[in-house]
């Protein structure tokens, strides 16, 4: 099965109630191809000199995908911005910032490629099971694609104090979708680092070469490299680190609540998942009302919720009290409060099968559904794609 085979494949746009009426916020759809959300409105930043701090959007959208989302700039350009791959619609005026708040939710529309009669089969069948119990709202390998391929997390380094870990994994650890330049830039890191002062003079100019220059002054101040990290990193590497954790917790509740009978296991970059087909009727009222905490320090423990000893046993397997789920020495930032629904209902869901234009003798399956914001559409590719035991 292919996902993504052309940009194409993969559509996402936002639902919004939200329309133009008046006020000092300009108010665009921003429709792009093959372009980061950030990448994106750089390029506008950059071409009409507003402030950084002047635009709010609603979420991140894929860059391998043709995306629509909407986004204010404060006194922005009332006109629209054209660039190969990145079109931002003027729509009108808005008396507020767009915040991701306003997306009622998330419209989809995926091709799946290059499979057998099968495959396209199964996945048909898998709907209804899907419709009835939902998929459980994990956070897919997307987060965590600032995780070295051994594994280690940043913000797991950063929380016990091995700075100068943190601080080269952050840097050095190999990713799967790093450029030739970036390859090149990591192994000369790996191969010269602590020789800070010949290190630099091999990089090229960038983030890593001005960290890099701050350790030539304060060889071993590795916490201050660390603080010096761009902002939206620092908050990756924490988000990846306690989605991480908030996984395990809910498949400590599915295993606990479901049979194996009635239970798949879906393959993930950090490991298998349980995933439920079935449930016994009053547990399924419970699953699809379900939330979890994300754990932190700041996460208040009731020893009478039910998810309470699932925490203790997830923080108790990760070697770390709760209450150290913070960054002790660092101004910002700091990990996210709040609970997550343990299951995602997909909502206008259809699966319709055709020959593949693009994989001769393989059929296509096209995918369309709605989402809540926050919800990962490729747990929806997967769920419907995963073969029974034995198939």
């Amino acid at each position: 099965m292919k996902l993504k085979q052309i940009p194409n494949d993969f559509r996402v746009e936002e639902v919004t109630s939200i329309a133009p009426t008046e006020g000092s916020f300009a108010f665009y759809r921003l429709e792009k191809i093959n372009w980061t959300t950030p990448d994106a409105l750089n390029l506008i930043r950059k071409r009409w000199r507003f402030p950084l701090n002047s635009v709010s959007y609603g979420g991140l959208k894929d860059r391998h995908a043709r995306t629509t989302q909407y986004l204010t700039i404060f006194h922005g350009a009332q006109r629209n911005f054209t660039h190969p791959g990145v079109d931002a619609i003027y729509l009108g005026q808005r008396p507020e910032p767009y915040t991701s708040t306003d997306i009622d939710a998330n419209r989809f529309t995926l091709t799946l490629r290059s499979m057998s009669p099968k495959a396209v089969a199964a996945a048909q069948a898998a709907v209804p099971e899907l419709e009835r119990v939902g998929v459980p709202n994990y956070f897919d390998d997307q987060r965590f694609g600032s995780v070295g391929g051994d594994g280690r997390f940043v913000a797991r380094e950063m929380i016990v104090g091995r700075y100068e870990q943190a601080l080269k994994t952050a840097l050095t650890a190999a990713y799967e979708h790093d450029r030739a330049p970036m390859k090149k830039e990591k192994a000369t890191l790996r191969s010269l680092w602590g020789d800070w002062k010949k290190l630099r003079g091999e990089l090229e100019h960038g983030p890593a070469r001005t960290l890099i220059g701050y350790l030539t002054q304060h060889p071993e101040d590795f916490r201050g490299a660390l603080e010096r990290l761009k902002p939206e990193l620092k908050g990756m590497y924490l988000n990846a680190y306690q989605s991480h954790l908030w996984n395990r917790i809910l498949a400590g509740w599915i295993r606990a609540n479901v049979s194996v009978h009635q239970m798949l296991v879906m393959r993930s970059r950090l490991g298998d998942l349980p995933v439920p087909r079935s449930m016994k009727p009053e547990r399924l009222v419970k699953w699809r009302e379900l939330e979890l905490p994300l754990p932190s320090s700041r996460l208040k423990i009731d020893p009478e919720a039910e998810w309470a000893p699932l925490v203790k046993q997830v923080m108790e397997d990760e070697g770390l009290p709760l209450e150290d789920m913070k960054l002790k020495e660092f101004r910002k930032p700091f990990f996210s409060k709040g609970d997550r629904a343990a299951a995602v209902m997909p909502t206008s869901l259809t699966a319709e099968s055709s020959k593949d234009d693009l994989n001769p003798g393989k059929q296509r399956l096209i995918l369309s559904f709605d989402l809540p914001r926050g919800c990962y559409a490729t747990m929806i590719v997967k769920r419907l794609t995963q073969m029974r035991d034995g198939e």
